[in-house]
Formats: C-alpha cells, sequence, structure tokens
C-alpha cells in the first residue's frame, strides 16, 4: 500500500448565492482592496489515503467528497494534487 495526498476543493455551484463571499466582498474596500469582485467561499479539505495505487485512492478520495466532504445538491468540488507520499 502507498499513501497519496489530496487537496478537495469544495465550492458552491454556479449561480447559487454566497453570503459568506459577499460579506467578504462587502469588506474588502474598507481594507484598501477597492478593486476585488466576484469573491465566493468553500472549504479546502486535506487528506492522505493508503491504497494499491493512484486509480483506487482517486476513486475513494472522489467517493467520499460525494458522499461526506460535499452536498451535491449545492456545491461541486474538485480533487487536486495527488501526490504519493
Amino acid at each position: 500500500m502507498t499513501a497519496y495526498t489530496f487537496d478537495v476543493l469544495v465550492s458552491l455551484k454556479a449561480g447559487l448565492l454566497d453570503p459568506q463571499g459577499k460579506a467578504v466582498e462587502g469588506s474588502l474596500p474598507a481594507m484598501g482592496f477597492d478593486h476585488v469582485a466576484n469573491v465566493r467561499v468553500g472549504k479546502h479539505i486535506k487528506l492522505t489515503v493508503e491504497a494499491a495505487d493512484e486509480a483506487a485512492a482517486t476513486a475513494q478520495v472522489r467517493e467520499m467528497a460525494t458522499k461526506v466532504l460535499s452536498n451535491p445538491v449545492i456545491e461541486d468540488y474538485e480533487v487536486l494534487a495527488v501526490s504519493a507520499t
């Protein structure tokens, strides 16, 4: 078995309101950041999975992302940064 490290990015689906993103966007001009738009807030999850190979590890992470790490009704996810450790 080899350990594989993944980054999973979870964000709201396009077209859905992002109140947390709007709050951050609204506070940025007061901090001197005047030219920022379309702020979206999401989750960044880093995890390590032990599996026989990279394909098996990736399949496990995708299943986790669909069943636990995201809400597929309102969120999308992206699996990034596969590295064997």
